[in-house]
Protein backbone atom coordinates (compact mmCIF):
# COMPACT_ATOMS: atom_id res chain seq x y z
CA UNK A 1 0.00 0.00 0.00
CA UNK A 2 1.41 3.04 -1.04
CA UNK A 3 0.48 6.15 1.49
CA UNK A 4 0.57 9.61 0.15
CA UNK A 5 -0.27 13.17 1.55
CA UNK A 6 -2.26 15.08 -0.85
CA UNK A 7 -2.53 19.04 -0.47
CA UNK A 8 -2.27 22.25 -2.86
CA UNK A 9 0.49 25.01 -3.48
CA UNK A 10 -1.31 27.67 -1.98
CA UNK A 11 -4.58 28.85 -0.11
CA UNK A 12 -5.67 32.40 0.45
CA UNK A 13 -7.67 33.62 2.93
CA UNK A 14 -9.41 36.94 3.94
CA UNK A 15 -8.88 38.83 7.20
CA UNK A 16 -11.80 37.77 10.04
CA UNK A 17 -12.87 35.07 7.37
CA UNK A 18 -12.00 30.87 7.23
CA UNK A 19 -10.33 28.69 5.22
CA UNK A 20 -9.39 25.44 5.26
CA UNK A 21 -5.79 24.26 4.64
CA UNK A 22 -6.31 21.00 2.69
CA UNK A 23 -4.51 17.63 3.87
CA UNK A 24 -5.67 14.35 2.85
CA UNK A 25 -4.81 10.51 1.90
CA UNK A 26 -6.69 6.98 1.48
CA UNK A 27 -6.35 5.21 4.77
CA UNK A 28 -5.19 1.82 4.49
CA UNK A 29 -5.81 -1.44 6.61
CA UNK A 30 -2.22 -2.21 7.35
CA UNK A 31 -1.19 1.45 8.47
CA UNK A 32 -2.34 2.95 11.57
CA UNK A 33 -2.30 7.04 12.15
CA UNK A 34 0.47 7.22 14.93
CA UNK A 35 0.37 11.02 15.35
CA UNK A 36 -0.74 13.90 13.15
CA UNK A 37 0.20 17.66 13.38
CA UNK A 38 0.39 20.96 11.70
CA UNK A 39 3.58 23.57 12.00
CA UNK A 40 3.50 27.39 11.22
CA UNK A 41 7.18 28.48 9.33
CA UNK A 42 6.97 32.01 9.35
CA UNK A 43 9.59 34.88 9.57
CA UNK A 44 12.25 31.50 9.33
CA UNK A 45 10.60 30.37 12.74
CA UNK A 46 9.11 26.87 12.74
CA UNK A 47 6.24 26.21 15.75
CA UNK A 48 4.22 23.25 16.33
CA UNK A 49 0.21 24.94 16.10
CA UNK A 50 -1.69 21.04 16.24
CA UNK A 51 -1.09 17.95 17.51
CA UNK A 52 -3.24 15.13 17.47
CA UNK A 53 -2.49 11.42 19.16
CA UNK A 54 -3.37 8.90 21.35
CA UNK A 55 -4.08 11.55 24.55
CA UNK A 56 -5.93 13.31 21.50
CA UNK A 57 -5.87 17.32 20.09
CA UNK A 58 -3.65 19.54 21.60
CA UNK A 59 -3.36 23.34 20.15
CA UNK A 60 0.05 24.53 20.99
CA UNK A 61 -0.02 27.97 20.55
CA UNK A 62 -2.29 29.90 22.32
CA UNK A 63 -2.73 32.31 19.79
CA UNK A 64 -4.55 29.50 17.54
CA UNK A 65 -7.17 28.15 20.57
CA UNK A 66 -10.31 28.20 19.78
CA UNK A 67 -9.50 29.20 16.27
CA UNK A 68 -8.15 25.76 14.82
CA UNK A 69 -9.25 22.77 14.21
CA UNK A 70 -9.11 18.94 12.24
CA UNK A 71 -11.87 16.83 11.42
CA UNK A 72 -12.98 14.00 13.68
CA UNK A 73 -14.00 10.98 12.50
CA UNK A 74 -12.78 11.54 9.66
CA UNK A 75 -10.34 8.86 8.21
CA UNK A 76 -7.93 10.02 5.90
CA UNK A 77 -9.49 13.93 6.13
CA UNK A 78 -6.53 15.87 8.15
CA UNK A 79 -7.17 19.49 6.75
CA UNK A 80 -6.47 22.47 8.95
CA UNK A 81 -9.54 24.69 9.22
CA UNK A 82 -8.71 28.00 10.87
CA UNK A 83 -10.99 30.56 11.85
CA UNK A 84 -11.35 34.24 12.58
CA UNK A 85 -7.94 34.76 10.45
CA UNK A 86 -5.76 37.28 11.42
CA UNK A 87 -2.65 39.02 8.78
CA UNK A 88 -0.20 37.35 11.08
CA UNK A 89 -1.24 34.04 10.13
CA UNK A 90 0.52 34.00 6.69
CA UNK A 91 2.57 31.81 6.17
CA UNK A 92 3.77 28.21 5.37
CA UNK A 93 2.00 25.28 7.12
CA UNK A 94 3.07 21.87 6.88
CA UNK A 95 0.76 19.30 7.51
CA UNK A 96 2.61 15.67 8.80
CA UNK A 97 1.32 12.54 9.36
CA UNK A 98 2.93 9.19 10.91
CA UNK A 99 1.90 5.62 10.61
CA UNK A 100 2.67 2.57 12.14
CA UNK A 101 2.10 -0.44 9.84
CA UNK A 102 1.39 -4.52 11.32
CA UNK A 103 4.75 -4.60 10.87
CA UNK A 104 5.57 -2.07 13.89
CA UNK A 105 8.12 0.39 11.27
CA UNK A 106 6.72 3.69 11.20
CA UNK A 107 5.93 5.70 7.72
CA UNK A 108 6.25 9.47 8.07
CA UNK A 109 4.90 12.05 5.44
CA UNK A 110 4.19 15.39 5.23
CA UNK A 111 2.67 18.31 2.91
CA UNK A 112 3.44 22.06 2.76
CA UNK A 113 0.77 24.67 1.90
CA UNK A 114 1.60 28.72 1.69
CA UNK A 115 -1.24 30.60 3.27
CA UNK A 116 -1.73 34.20 2.52
CA UNK A 117 -4.29 36.34 4.10
CA UNK A 118 -5.18 39.49 2.10
CA UNK A 119 -7.80 42.42 3.96
CA UNK A 120 -10.95 42.24 1.63
CA UNK A 121 -11.13 45.15 -1.12
CA UNK A 122 -12.45 48.25 0.51
CA UNK A 123 -16.13 49.02 -0.55
CA UNK A 124 -17.89 52.34 -0.93
CA UNK A 125 -20.73 51.93 2.20
CA UNK A 126 -24.61 51.52 0.55
CA UNK A 127 -26.93 52.65 2.77
CA UNK A 128 -30.68 51.70 2.78
CA UNK A 129 -32.93 53.74 4.64
CA UNK A 130 -36.41 52.75 5.68
CA UNK A 131 -39.46 54.81 4.44
CA UNK A 132 -39.81 58.39 3.82
CA UNK A 133 -42.16 60.74 5.27
CA UNK A 134 -43.49 58.85 7.89
CA UNK A 135 -46.03 60.54 9.91
CA UNK A 136 -46.57 59.30 13.83
CA UNK A 137 -49.08 60.80 16.20
CA UNK A 138 -47.55 62.88 19.31
CA UNK A 139 -46.55 61.00 21.87
CA UNK A 140 -46.63 57.12 19.60
CA UNK A 141 -43.70 55.23 19.73
CA UNK A 142 -42.00 54.15 16.20
CA UNK A 143 -38.77 52.94 15.08
CA UNK A 144 -36.42 53.97 12.19
CA UNK A 145 -34.11 51.45 10.33
CA UNK A 146 -31.32 51.78 8.26
CA UNK A 147 -28.90 49.70 6.91
CA UNK A 148 -25.32 49.63 5.82
CA UNK A 149 -23.03 47.43 4.06
CA UNK A 150 -19.45 47.20 3.17
CA UNK A 151 -15.90 47.02 4.54
CA UNK A 152 -15.51 46.96 7.99
CA UNK A 153 -15.78 48.15 10.43
CA UNK A 154 -18.83 49.99 9.79
CA UNK A 155 -20.32 52.48 12.24
CA UNK A 156 -23.65 54.50 12.56
CA UNK A 157 -24.80 57.85 13.77
CA UNK A 158 -28.26 59.19 14.34
CA UNK A 159 -28.80 62.90 13.60
CA UNK A 160 -32.55 64.50 14.13
CA UNK A 161 -32.58 67.80 12.00
CA UNK A 162 -32.72 71.37 13.79
CA UNK A 163 -33.83 74.88 13.03
CA UNK A 164 -31.30 76.65 10.19
CA UNK A 165 -30.21 73.11 9.01
CA UNK A 166 -28.26 72.18 11.85
CA UNK A 167 -28.11 68.81 12.73
CA UNK A 168 -28.42 67.20 16.63
CA UNK A 169 -26.58 63.82 17.40
CA UNK A 170 -28.96 61.52 18.43
CA UNK A 171 -26.61 58.22 19.00
CA UNK A 172 -23.56 56.81 17.72
CA UNK A 173 -22.39 53.05 17.85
Amino acid sequence: ALLDLSGVHQVTGTWMGSTTVPCTYVPSEDFTQQTLSWSLERDSSISTIFRRDDSGDHIMLSKFRGRVSVPKNSPGNASLLIENLEMPDSGHYTCQVIWRSTDNSFITREVTTTVEVVKVAATKPIIRAGELGLTVPAGANTSLTCEASGSPPISYRWFRGAPAGRAVLLSRG
